[in-house]
């Protein structure tokens, strides 16, 4: 799991390094806390190495109260590694996330692609997902966060 996310973040972070003891940090302390609020499941071949993984939250709908409709799974990540790809493991995870979500109650799944990702968004259309096109992703990051967190009055002060 540790090599996965090593990979993952070299993905995102075009190919910058990371050690292997704050990626582990990072999921023993966070990913697999019991206070996280993500699942994780794997797919390994048969001995044992760890090939992709799947990251989901389910979340209730602050908009459609339907019983039926309130509760989703975010799909938070979905990876697999580059050479084992286009083989089934991504569609086995996606599969396992649908019975789960189904199981507990939920009426979709939702997650964000990068736009540039062709061969995800690909392989998601493939599974039957949909793209949500009136929807965009916007992000607040490090110095602009921390503007924003300023204009708020401490507790003490409201």
């Amino acid at each position: 799991m540790i090599d996965l996310l090593a990979d993952i973040h070299a993905y995102y972070t075009e190919g910058a390094a990371i050690s292997r003891e704050v990626i582990r940090e990072h999921l023993v302390e966070n990913l697999l806390s019991p206070s996280s609020p993500h699942q994780l499941v794997v797919c390994s071949l048969d001995h044992g190495i760890v090939i992709g993984f799947a990251a989901i939250t389910m979340v209730y709908s602050l908009v459609d109260f339907a019983p039926e409709k309130r509760k989703h799974c975010q799909l938070k990540e979905l990876y697999v590694r580059s050479s084992m790809r286009s083989k089934g493991a991504g569609r086995s995870l996606m599969s396992w996330v649908a019975r789960h979500a189904a199981e507990n109650g939920c009426h979709r799944i939702d997650w964000p692609v990068k736009a540039s990702n062709a061969k995800g968004i690909a392989f998601y259309k493939g599974v039957g997902a949909e793209q949500v096109v009136e929807r965009l992703s916007f992000r607040l990051s490090e110095q602009k966060l921390r503007e924003l967190a300023l204009q708020c009055p401490a507790a003490s002060d409201a």
